[in-house]
């Protein structure tokens, strides 16, 4: 039932409604604002019937606070159209018409809200849910979608103090559990949230992005908030160029969040987002440092979005932030360096000069964890594919490094590792180096791992350094070493390209004895049908073992 209130600001409402119907044809001034006025009237009576016949409960204030406030609408639009009789407004053309704006936009506003309460207040009807508890929902679920659902209200409707309690009441639920997030998500928050990031008030702008941020931070949440695209990247940009740390602390983890995709990512680049990022990895707070190198180093996988990291001149700071700060912060600035020196030879050269060697060197050096150093190989593998950087790398001493992370526990690290020494492997000095320091044994271990990846990189690796001869003396100490590329020949191993394997071979079948072992560990079994697949050496390597009068051996193969 009604409360006595209510009731009587509906009863005004209906009264003060009908005298403005009866008004408005007789204005004579402003009459196209007042024929658009007039059809937005005809909306209220439905609704305001509507409203009154919904039951009220918890939201019941709502109900009262939005109808008095209907009512005040509709006597200062009295009071205009009072004044519109006379042709020529007291008040003058240009104040009665900012007035009309007014009073329309406040008309259009209403009819929303109504509409926005009365979904609300139908869904907790169906629900049973009324005032005072009179009926308890079975299930915590239940509650959390009920309770969601009477927030949402209060967050689009009523006074500030409303919203701003109604914000406390949200950010408290989602931050119960993850199931809370997915029912607020569910119940259709997250546009709610996009829009109050448009607010003029900072405290509830402040809230908003909280939640949003605590949204982004559930898996399988993401699709909603991409689903709000270049609206709510922009209310977030907006948020970075703000003084409020805390808001931008959780606008960059909303903005992690949505910088995966390269659409996202060219909306944070060409709106200034970069600039923002990056003075946050200067001035912001530790954590904030984080998560805006964790944009920034998202985006940067895009090679459309390089230009803008070059325009900002991003390398300096990225560099500072890779020595120094929380180790989160520094992964991910050495991260986005690496993103954006691959295969661009001016990005490299200007990574050397600002300090980068060092910077990564400081890096490794502190890791926590071998994980922590796959972004670091990333980087030196990136590097190295430029002469004068490889050198100063392995002045600095990178390969004696590498060598201890091709027998670590972390496959993509070992990857890695073996990638970066491919490009180290740039003349006859640095393979020898790369022999003399332990590389090879390990390399040859690869050619027996899991990963198919690994096996490849590793025979690449093992292709470029015996190149130099002084190499294939370790290789050929590795016990199976032999055995174990001419069995990755066979057909057994999918997806692995054999060429590197071919080359591994071809650079010791001058001798004797291993040209023996190459034939003994079954060699002519694999290489007609390499031939026939028109792999590179394949029939060169053929043509050698032919050639080295080992008829004596095939009889024996026979």
């Amino acid at each position: 039932m009604k409360s006595p209130e209510s009731h009587h600001q509906h009863r005004e409402a209906e009264k003060v409604l009908s005298s403005l119907m009866e008004l408005v044809p007789q204005v004579q001034a402003f009459k196209g604002k007042w024929a658009v006025i007039r059809t937005k009237l005809t909306h209220l009576p439905p609704q305001l019937q509507a409203l009154s016949e919904l039951p009220d409960f918890s939201t019941g204030s709502l109900t009262s606070e939005l109808v008095h406030s209907v009512v005040q609408t509709l006597l200062d639009t009295m009071a205009l159209a009072t004044k519109c009789l006379n042709p020529s407004p007291a008040d003058g053309k240009l104040r009665t018409q900012s007035d009309l704006d007014s009073v329309s936009a406040r008309l259009d506003q209403h009819i929303k809200d109504m509409a926005v309460l009365m979904h609300s207040l139908a869904l907790q009807k169906a629900g049973n849910v009324f005032d005072g508890g009179s009926e308890s929902v079975s299930t915590k679920p239940d509650s959390v979608r009920v309770e969601s659902s009477n927030l949402m209200t209060r967050l689009q409707i009523g006074s500030f103090e409303s919203r701003n309690s109604a914000m406390d009441s949200l950010l408290g639920l989602l931050y119960e559990d993850d199931k809370s997030v997915f029912t607020a998500v569910a119940e259709g928050f997250v546009p709610v949230l996009v829009r109050l990031l448009d607010s003029s008030s900072m405290e509830i702008k402040e809230k908003a992005v909280s939640a949003i941020s605590r949204v982004s931070t559930v898996d399988g949440t993401n699709h909603v908030l991409l689903a709000e695209g270049p609206l709510l990247i922009t209310h977030l940009l907006r948020v970075l160029d703000s003084r409020n740390g805390f808001a931008r602390e959780k606008a960059c983890i909303a903005l992690k969040a949505l910088s995966f995709s390269e659409g996202n990512a060219r909306i944070i680049g060409c709106r200034g987002g970069i600039a923002s990022l990056l003075e946050i990895c200067q001035a912001g707070t530790p954590y904030a440092q984080a998560y805006a190198a964790g944009v920034l180093r998202n985006i940067s996988v895009f090679p459309k979005i390089k230009p803008y990291f070059v325009e900002e001149n991003a390398i300096p700071v990225l560099i500072a932030m890779g020595a120094s700060g929380t180790f989160v912060a520094q992964e991910n600035a050495i991260g986005c360096l690496s993103n954006l020196v691959s295969e661009d030879e001016s990005l490299k050269l200007v990574v050397a000069k600002e300090g980068g060697i060092q910077c990564l060197k400081s890096y490794w050096d502190g890791a926590p964890m071998v994980q922590s150093l796959e972004v670091s190989v990333e980087l030196l593998k990136n590097l190295a594919s430029c002469r004068s950087i490889s050198e100063a790398l392995v002045a600095e001493g990178f390969l004696a490094k590498l060598v201890g992370l091709l027998t670590c526990g972390v496959p993509s690290v070992r990857l890695a590792a073996a990638g970066a020494i491919c490009e180290l492997g740039f003349s006859s000095k640095t393979r020898r180096e790369m022999g003399e320091v332990g590389v090879i044994p390990p390399l040859v271990g690869m050619l027996d791992a899991k990963l198919v990846e690994e096996k490849e990189m590793a025979a690449k690796a093992l292709s470029i350094l015996m190149l130099y001869a002084g190499n294939r003396k370790f290789f050929l100490k590795e016990e199976k070493a032999i055995e174990c590329a001419v069995q990755l020949l066979g057909p057994s191993v999918k997806n692995l390209d054999k060429k590197y394997l071919i080359s591994v071979l071809s650079s010791i079948v001058n001798s004797n004895r291993c040209r023996k072992q190459i034939v003994y560990a079954g060699v002519f079994d694999h290489l007609q049908k390499l031939i026939d697949m028109d792999i590179d050496g394949a029939k060169k390597l053929y043509e050698s073992l032919h050639r080295n009068h080992t008829w004596g051996v095939f009889a024996r193969r026979k």
